[in-house]
């Protein structure tokens, strides 16, 4: 079994990681999670428009209504892509 200090980390874990080191960019600045999270929205809505083809729209909806009427589900995404879950349930 692979210790989780030797495993890869996950293409997840690696922008979570981005986020905190754009987070501690910030200083002590005001509002600098929100600002860091904004930064990395915009550059993720540019990529899915460029490369997701005609249903990105649909995709980024289907995470916003999902993160806001089932956090749960949402959150076991989040799980399964960090590899802490053998496959995502819906």
């Amino acid at each position: 079994m692979e210790s989780e200090k030797t495993r890869p980390m996950t293409p997840l874990e690696r922008v979570e990681r981005l986020y905190l080191e754009l987070v501690d960019s910030y200083g002590e600045g005001s509002d600098r999670e929100i600002r860091a999270a904004s930064k990395l929205l915009m550059v993720a809505l540019i990529k899915l428009k460029e490369h997701g083809g005609f249903g990105w729209q649909g995709m980024v909806e289907e995470y916003l209504l999902m993160l806001k009427n089932d956090p749960e589900r949402y959150e076991r995404m989040l799980d399964a892509n960090r590899g802490e879950g053998k496959a995502w349930k819906a």
